[in-house]
């Protein structure tokens, strides 16, 4: 998710992006993320430069959010993927924010896993496969 978001953040390859569960503001996890172990107030432009949530106004590609609202992993509690589509909304970004109750970092339920895959089905489908080509009306 991670990764998707800052693809689409700093390159032209993409028609689209999916994106789940994800960690887009490092700010909101201000004592280390993965290699990095000093704290926010010690390496705040390295936070702040592996942020998608930084360069929400260069994603224009659409993007599809998606997030278990029961996540409690410490650096990805639903409020990344609130706060990123806020973000995407207001710099007027195609976004779409699909919230899955009850489910944690890894989604589980038979509906929650059918209803994720109907939601980037879709997603994929609207946004890549029937896209019109690149330059036809942009």
């Amino acid at each position: 998710a991670f990764m998707a978001a800052n693809l689409l953040a700093h390159s032209n390859l993409f028609r689209a992006g999916i994106a789940r569960s994800g960690a887009y503001n490092r700010t909101l996890t201000p004592f280390g993320f993965q290699a990095e172990e000093r704290p926010f107030w010690k390496a705040r432009e390295t936070y702040m430069k592996m942020s998608p949530f930084t360069y929400a106004d260069k994603i224009d590609e659409p993007i599809l959010l998606i997030h278990g609202m029961a996540d409690d992993n410490s650096g990805t509690f639903p409020i990344q993927s609130e706060r990123l589509f806020a973000a995407l909304k207001g710099n007027g970004a195609t976004a779409r924010l699909v919230l899955l109750p009850a489910e944690a970092h890894s989604y589980r339920a038979r509906e929650s896993v059918g209803h994720t895959l109907w939601e980037m089905i879709r997603w994929l489908d609207t946004y890549v496969k029937n896209a019109p080509p690149r330059g036809a009306g942009r």
